[in-house]
């Protein structure tokens, strides 16, 4: 069963960080791009960051350029996203997503869909 675990969130004041956690398992995140988004309350979802299967396959959406950064843990089938300097407008749902290539399809960053999503962890921002 395919399935994928955020975790890391929660409350922070401005400035400080945080460290997210997307935990895969039936499937290997080696071989698919891994992207996170958040959703605001009352906006829209939009992308935060993606990571491919290369080291040069990684974007970030200007909003978090410079502050956050993702990255990948093979042996422990895990992608992580740290957040500096955080913002109240930073404030969301964090979400993880995979989207695995077909056979002979090559997947590169940034993603607007996935195969598969996470539960979504808090993160909140108080100023």
């Amino acid at each position: 069963q395919v399935q994928l675990v955020e975790s890391g969130g929660g409350l922070v004041q401005a400035g400080e960080s945080l460290r997210l956690s997307c935990a895969a398992s039936g499937f290997t995140l080696d071989y698919s791009v891994i992207s996170w988004f958040r959703q605001a309350p009352g906006k829209e979802r939009e992308g935060v960051s993606c990571i491919g299967n290369s080291d040069d396959n990684i974007y970030y959406w200007d909003s978090v350029k410079g502050r956050f950064s993702i990255s990948r843990d093979s042996d422990k089938n895990t992608v992580f996203l740290q957040m500096n300097n955080l913002k109240p407008e930073d404030s969301a749902v964090y979400y993880c997503a995979a989207e695995t290539p077909s056979i002979g399809e090559t997947l590169i960053c940034p993603r607007l869909r996935a195969d598969y999503w996470g539960q979504g962890t808090q993160v909140t921002v108080s100023s």
